[in-house]
């Protein structure tokens, strides 16, 4: 085919163009035999349909002789490595389609553990063996299966990156390592009810907002006058900080939590004119999660109790949500959970599902009374 459309992709910035080219070969007056392979002006198959023959009209009425033009050579494209594939993945990719603190986690997982072992190779060589060597080596320098998945699954988005800009043709298999299910800790309600009351000041209404709507750290950090209806008695919870970004609550969604009545005394008490921050220093400026951890440590001191971080208060307002028989659903949307299955691992704190569970073994032992009594005698003549 003589007009025809050629794309061509920049290997820096993963841009592709489109154009028309006329590639023809003509035989002549004279019996010699030409090629000439040429862009037309007008870039649209019209165009180039009408440049071709406008060409091989001229070529055959010896009026203008063709340049001698030789075959195009095949140039065999080079496969970035993965080191050098870094920047573009960063930088037209993770930034587009991420929140600033997973861009932050991205780049972390790269410069720390990916690229000193796999950065030399091109993308096209990072096959199974090289992924099994990856996880064997960051398991025996300590990292936690759960924290080498993490880095994995960072290694195979660029991978599926460069597949969809057409760098590599496939993404090899991945195989995960397995991960224990993480068991979650919480306070009982004897014991979350005395944390609360050895709490004092600011922190008393971080620990309140913490253990009474399930706020994330990241959430409590950036949560605003703003978000705090004190009038109906609800929290919007509309953005997070995460290493002192702040964007978005996970999930990319705000959502309500009303607030209950002690929670409510508690915010009110907690008005303060520092700036728009609900907790703040002195100087009304965003708190660190640093600051955060000695405070919570000596709350856990002075309760007797063990030693806890900010997540076990979240963990306890759903629980005690289960436990007091909120059905999951309902947890769910409080807790902001995108996937039902993470909020499932509070299910089996329900006290209705033992309870149904339980009186399962009364039921078979009631239908297996009825169908005795009301299985027919057989008499046996002798």
């Amino acid at each position: 085919m003589s007009v025809r459309q050629q794309r061509r992709r920049d290997p820096k910035t993963g841009k592709e163009t489109k154009f028309w080219i006329v590639d023809l070969t003509v035989q002549i007056p004279g019996g010699s035999i030409a090629r000439f392979r040429e862009v037309p002006k007008i870039q649209t198959r019209r165009g180039a349909e009408q440049y071709e023959r406008q060409r091989l009209a001229e070529l055959l009425a010896g009026r203008q002789q063709p340049k001698e033009v030789p075959a195009p050579v095949e140039k065999k494209e080079v496969v970035p490595t993965i080191a050098a594939f870094t920047k573009q993945f960063i930088d037209n990719y993770a930034v587009a389609n991420n929140k600033p603190s997973e861009v932050a986690s991205k780049q972390s997982a790269l410069r720390f553990h990916i690229l000193p072992v796999l950065g030399h190779l091109s993308l096209d060589k990072v096959g199974p063996a090289q992924i099994e060597a990856f996880k064997a080596m960051k398991l025996k320098e300590g990292l936690s299966p759960k924290t080498v998945n993490n880095h994995l699954i960072v290694l195979r988005r660029m991978l599926s990156v460069a597949e969809e800009w057409e760098l590599i043709k496939h993404v090899p298999k991945f195989k995960w390592l397995k991960v224990p299910e993480v068991e979650f800790d919480f306070l009982t309600f004897e014991e979350a009810a005395k944390f609360l009351a050895t709490g004092e000041g600011e922190w008393r209404t971080m620990i309140a907002v913490a253990m009474k709507a399930g706020l994330r750290q990241g959430e409590i950090l950036g949560l605003r006058w703003k978000d705090v209806d004190l009038v109906t008695g609800r929290i919007i919870v509309r953005q997070s900080s995460v290493r002192g970004i702040v964007g978005t609550p996970r999930g990319w969604r705000s959502r309500e939590i009303e607030l209950c009545s002690d929670l409510w005394d508690i915010l009110k008490a907690h008005r303060h004119l520092r700036g728009e921050l609900v907790f703040c220093d002195l100087d009304g400026q965003m708190l660190t999660k640093n600051q955060c951890r000695r405070p919570l440590y000596d709350v856990c001191k002075r309760a007797s109790l063990r030693q806890i971080g900010w997540h076990v208060l979240r963990h306890t307002f759903a629980s005690h949500l289960v436990m007091r028989g909120v059905p999951i659903r309902v947890v769910q949307e409080l807790l902001g959970h995108r996937d039902i299955k993470t909020t499932m691992r509070y299910a089996h704190l329900s006290p209705q599902s033992r309870r149904d569970a339980v009186a399962l073994l009364d039921a078979n032992a009631s239908h297996e009374a009825t169908v005795r009594q009301q299985k027919p005698e057989i008499v046996v003549n002798s």
